[in-house]
């Protein structure tokens, strides 16, 4: 497997083409620089963050510091000015770390929450915040999920008044990674309720902000090393000048910045899919069981083969995608595809390499075992599956 993804990185081709410059060599380093820390600094101590439900904060720091948190933001903030490609490398790594939990926290500090405070931002919040997400100083959140209102976003039901010179919030946010010890939160909220779509509106929340707290610190079957949270906003009162974005443009704002979220979720399902049948031919190779060892059967080789072939396929098809989406093409329907088959192709691969396991597979000590756990979330999170078959059917 590791092989084939040199080989795969390498067919890339020396450079991106006219006016995009990053060469195969610049994504490799990035991927060894991310599968270092991956191996020294991630895996010695992540069994304790997934015991404790968070990342210490030095730790995020630490990322900020070798660029992690900055790959595709501009080189004045302190970013690397890198691309998609990058961020698919990235995220790729993190999957394979098998922390689930720990590539989702930081996804959505570099990839999912950071991107409205860029792209939507004024010149003033960008240049107030921007610099301290990317050294891993302000942890940020996106809460859009209410507890009736997941991937359907135009049903959320928290408002936003306006008043003055200020907005009152009014609302609860459910599910929200990096709900916690976020510092910086960007809130979904509805100024003018009767207008669909265009009545939603992005904030900036600071935490502390009067009338905003944290609820209460729910507890999952995976992902159990980012914290995730109830948030309450009881009158919080917000200055226009949080606004992200225009008025009224929310949700055009999360439709965009949803396809950026679900490439590297659809990334870091792949890299799961990887560790998870590494592992298991490593397992199967020394298991033995019937007078030889389990890879001697052949229904388990093909079995791990046909698995094998799959991962490799849609890896291939997510690194295209990618290129695409560096290249400032309209690939929706292409990420909406990734990431319904790569969120199911990781679940059916982790459940055939927890039962290979046999009875170590649903063993807590077992890597294997939190794999199939962390896996389940893929299909929900960023978009159900059933979500990104409709975006899908209704573009064919």
């Amino acid at each position: 497997m590791a092989e084939r993804t040199n080989m795969m990185d390498k067919a890339l081709g020396p450079a991106r083409g006219p006016g995009l410059p990053w060469t195969a060599a610049e994504y490799e380093l990035l991927r060894d620089q991310v599968r270092r820390f991956v191996e020294e600094e991630i895996k010695p101590c992540a069994d304790s963050w997934e015991e404790q439900g968070f990342i210490p904060r030095p730790v995020l720091r630490r990322m900020g510091e070798l660029g992690f948190f900055g790959i595709r933001y501009p080189g004045g903030y302190g970013g690397a000015e890198m691309d998609a490609v990058a961020s698919t490398v990235f995220a790729e790594e993190l999957g394979r770390s098998t922390y689930g939990g720990v590539a989702d926290a930081m996804l959505v500090q570099a990839e999912m929450a950071s991107v409205y405070v860029f792209h939507d931002g004024t010149r003033a919040q960008r240049a107030r915040w921007m610099p301290g997400i990317i050294r891993g100083e302000v942890i940020t959140a996106v809460a859009i999920t209410e507890p009736d209102a997941g991937s359907d976003v135009k049903a959320i039901r928290t408002r936003a008044l306006r008043e003055g010179d200020s907005y009152i919030l009014d609302g609860t946010k459910l599910y929200i990674t990096n709900g916690v010890h976020a510092d910086l939160y960007c809130v979904a909220a509805k100024t003018n309720p009767s207008a669909g779509s265009n009545g939603i509106t992005m904030f900036l929340v600071e935490k502390g902000t009067p009338g905003f707290s944290v609820g209460r610190v729910l507890d999952k079957q995976g992902w159990r090393s980012s914290d995730t949270a109830e948030l309450v906003f009881d009158g919080c009162r917000v200055p226009a000048e949080n606004v992200l974005g225009a008025e009224g443009q929310g949700f055009y704002s999360i439709m965009r910045n949803f396809q950026n979220e679900r490439l590297v979720l659809a990334a870091m399902a792949i890299g799961m899919a990887e560790a998870a049948i590494e592992m298991t031919l490593a397992h199967v190779k020394a298991r033995r069981a019937f007078g030889g060892v389990l890879w001697d059967l052949q229904a388990i080789r093909q079995r791990l083969a046909m698995l094998a072939a799959k991962v490799e396929a849609n890896r291939e098809f997510l690194y295209a995608t990618a290129w695409r989406m560096a290249a400032d093409d309209d690939c929706i329907r292409e990420i909406s595809m990734l990431k319904a088959i790569c969120a199911e192709l990781v679940n059916e691969v982790a459940y055939a390499c927890v039962q290979f396991h046999g009875a170590m597979g649903v063993m807590r000590e077992s890597p294997i075992e939190r794999i199939a756990r962390d896996a389940r979330v893929l299909p929900i999170a960023g978009g159900a599956t059933e979500v990104m078959l409709e975006v899908v059917a209704s573009m064919s």
